[in-house]
């Protein structure tokens, strides 16, 4: 019997092109991964859109790789910047909470990159507060990832025993 190795058709929408009201809903720490550049401290944001997707019925969902760094050459800190609609001062620029994005609306410019196979992919091309007077949006159907994580642990050890046995005190 022949044995086939396909390639995995997916049912992925990317979000439309444009500009739309956003809410961000997480900050994931992807800790050291490799980069063109070598290897480097990265971390997530992710936003909902106000837009549903028709095919799944839920909000898009737009994520976004950045080096947590605040260097004025850095992709986090104009964006940052632009989002809040104010230069960080002193104090902030020495340390900021990247959390506090948490359920902060904010509007995001969508655009499609191609990939080689023809994949189109939706990424953000710039983050701006929101619309003055908009609704305000809030996190539909999302559950952190570090939530998640917390939670496949405690499934996986419900008595906080790091190797499943059974607690033997001899």
């Amino acid at each position: 019997m022949p044995i086939y190795a396909r390639k995995k058709e997916t049912e992925f929408s990317p979000a439309p092109e444009g500009l739309w009201p956003a809410v961000c809903v997480d900050v994931v720490d992807l800790g050291i991964v490799q980069t063109p550049f070598g290897p480097q401290e990265k971390i997530q944001i992710r936003w909902q859109l106000e837009e549903k997707d028709p095919k799944t019925g839920k909000r898009y969902l737009i994520v976004q790789k950045y080096t947590p760094s605040l260097h004025e050459k850095s992709k986090l800190r104009p964006m940052l910047e632009a989002w809040r609609g104010k230069k960080f001062n002193k104090e902030e620029e020495r340390q900021f909470d990247i959390e506090k994005l948490l359920g902060v609306n904010c509007q995001l410019q969508i655009i499609h990159n191609i990939k080689d196979e023809g994949q189109v992919y939706a990424n953000v091309q710039a983050v701006v507060p929101a619309a003055k007077n908009a609704m305000k949006l809030r996190v539909e159907d999302y559950v952190r990832v570090i939530e998640r994580v917390k939670q496949e642990e405690y499934e996986r050890n419900p008595d906080g025993n790091s190797n499943g046995d059974e607690y033997v005190p001899f």
